[in-house]
């Protein structure tokens, strides 16, 4: 059997950790290259170290050579060198599958272009479980069309620097798209002071950053005399790691194309 050949953006992170480990312990996914930034004091160690699996796969700054010898590259690192990676990996010939937030309009136009030459799996949230919740926002927002206002809660660790987290705006848009709004033109994303009876069109987020906190988001549909809460809590990364080796074997045999979580599952 041909194992597929992958290689990880900043592996010495906690996501990119996870992603070694499950890539090491996978009978038909190879660790071929691992990159960290060029001062990080990672560089030259073997990347299964990190997680207790020795494999002698040396952590290294030098993308491009990595990517020349990977079916696939795995990044949940920043959109700045997601995007770098990016273009490495079109070059080369490779695919992706991005993990990464944040992303302006620009950089998600970026991806959807390389995307005509490599395979490209690009999801706020690669959890197979978080995956299934969006299909029940969809079907849940469809029912509850009427009557109900949409708040979207999520928790995350301290250390994380955007905000709305990526899978609370993909809820957003889920829902929004359910009941025909454009979320750009009804987000709301705090309130503060004298603010006004509510619109009944608005969907409202709300962030919270502390602790070690790997991901919690709820869409909650208040209504007159009840409430229905859709919720999702990641006790552990690797269901984010599974879901990622799911799309690593799903853009394995495609020449191109830009595809998300959604198309992995078979959900759309």
């Amino acid at each position: 059997m041909n194992k597929i050949r992958i290689a990880v953006a900043g592996a010495s992170g906690r996501m990119s950790r996870m992603l070694v480990e499950s890539i090491l312990k996978a009978p038909d996914t190879a660790l071929v290259a691992a990159f960290e930034q060029p001062d990080s004091p990672f560089i030259g160690k073997d990347a299964g170290e990190l997680v207790g699996l020795p494999c002698g796969v040396a952590i290294s700054n030098d993308v491009a050579a990595g990517v020349a010898q990977a079916d696939c590259l795995i990044d949940f690192t920043r959109p700045e060198d997601t995007l770098h990676h990016l273009e490495l990996a079109r070059t080369a010939g490779c695919g992706m599958v991005i993990g990464t937030t944040g992303f302006s309009a620009d950089g998600k136009a970026a991806i959807a272009a390389a995307a005509e030459h490599i395979p490209v799996v690009f999801a706020p949230n690669m959890a197979v479980g978080m995956n299934a919740v969006f299909k029940l926002l969809d079907v849940a927002a469809r029912i509850l069309n009427e009557g109900y206002d949409v708040e979207i809660i999520e928790a995350h660790h301290r250390l994380k620097v955007d905000a709305p987290s990526g899978t609370a705006l993909r809820m957003g848009e889920v829902v929004a798209d359910a009941l025909g709004r454009d979320l750009d033109a009804c987000a709301i994303y705090g309130r503060e002071g004298v603010t006004g009876e509510r619109d009944g069109q608005t969907i409202g987020f709300s962030t919270i950053r502390g602790g070690d906190i790997v991901g919690d988001h709820t869409v909650l549909f208040a209504g007159i005399g009840e409430r229905i809460e859709i919720t999702h809590k990641s006790g552990s990364r690797m269901p984010y790691a599974a879901g990622s080796l799911r799309a690593a074997r799903f853009i394995a045999p495609r020449k191109s194309g830009l595809f998300d979580m959604q198309d992995v599952l078979g959900l759309k």
